[in-house]
Formats: structure tokens, sequence, C-alpha cells
């Protein structure tokens, strides 16, 4: 049976292929770090991805299918698509959150990240990239279950609500999407920046 006709066959045949390579290329001594980093880095990329595909693609084509009279209109996206999208998008904000959170415990930095290194006798600024990053991951954490998700539901018809539910679902659940958008470039700013050193040196 080909791995590709699934989903599930296709993630399960990438973790062996990547399981192949990491064993030829660096032998069998397992380095955690470098998991957790792959498991955090594929999450978050699951997870921003689909941010920046609401965001970029699936809201304004939503938008312009509601104005076009006529058009077949957007009921195949909210019914099949959003739903499953939206799946992957918040369990991909979970994973990206425990594994990042799973990361600075590695490294035993994780109250010193939380509190932007202010906490040591003399102030961490590698402790301040990645808690900025690890805060404002957090807040969009908060932004996908608290108010995206809940509001969805009511908007995709998943939860019963009223026209003026639904009106009001929709304007929060945009706006959080839109917060979390804003969010991410510093976020994925403060990441990178942890690794590999601020714009500004």
């Amino acid at each position: 049976m080909n791995p590709l006709k699934s989903v599930g066959g296709t993630i399960t045949a990438g973790v062996v292929l990547s399981v192949i390579i990491a064993a030829a290329t660096s032998g069998l001594s397992f380095n955690v770090h470098s998991f957790i980093v792959w498991i955090h880095v594929m999450a978050g990329i699951t997870w921003i991805g689909l941010l920046y595909y609401f965001n970029f693609v699936q809201v304004p084509a939503l938008a312009e299918a509601v104005s076009d009279e006529g058009g077949p209109g957007g009921a195949g996206i909210t019914k099949y698509v959003a739903p499953r999208a939206l799946w992957w998008f918040r369990w991909g904000a979970v994973v990206t959150w425990l594994s990042g959170a799973a990361y600075l415990g590695h490294l035993g930095i994780f109250m010193d990240a939380f509190t932007l290194g202010m906490m040591s006798d003399v102030p961490n600024p590698a402790a301040m990239w990645i808690g900025v990053g690890a805060w404002l991951g957090t807040i969009m954490l908060f932004n996908v279950w608290v108010l995206i998700w809940p509001n969805q539901k009511k908007v995709l018809g998943m939860v019963e609500a009223s026209a003026d539910e639904i009106a009001k679902a929709k304007n929060t659940a945009l706006l959080a999407s839109r917060t979390n958008t804003l969010l991410s470039i510093p976020m994925l700013m403060s990441m990178v920046g942890y690794g590999h050193g601020g714009f500004f040196l």
C-alpha cells in the first residue's frame, strides 16, 4: 500500500525517513535537544502556516465568494475545509507551545525565559529574546483556544447561535486571528534571534 495515499501514511513515512536520515548522518546516539526542536518546528510550521492560510487565503476568498452573486459561494469551504483546518490549527498550537516549553525546560531556562531574563543578578539577553517569543506564543495560544475556536464554532454552525451572535463571533474571531498574525512576526523574529542573534548587535 502506498503511504502517500493518506495523510497518516504520509506523516508516518516522513517520520520514518527522518529517523533513517538522522541515524545515517549522526549515528544512533539520541539527541533530546534536537528532537524537541524538531517537534517544535514541525508543529509551529503547521500552526503558523494555517494561521497565514486563514488570513491570506481563506478569509479574503470567502469574502469574495459571498459578494459574487450567482457564484458557487463558500459553503464547501465552511463545511468541509475550515473545520478540518481548524483541527490542525488548534492542536498545532498546543503541540508548538508544549514542545517550546519542553525545550526551555530541557535547557533549564523556563523561568528565566518567562521572566525575560530579569530575575538573575545579571540580566540575560538570550533569555529575554526567547522569553519575548515564548510570551507572544502564549498569548497566541490563548487567542486560539479562548477567542478563535469558540467563535469559529458559532460561525461554522457547530454551535447554535443567533444571527447577531454569529456576526459578533465573526468579528471576534477575525480580530483575534489578525492579532495572532501580527504577533507571529515578532515572535518568529524572537525565536530566530535567540538562536542566531538579533537584527541589531
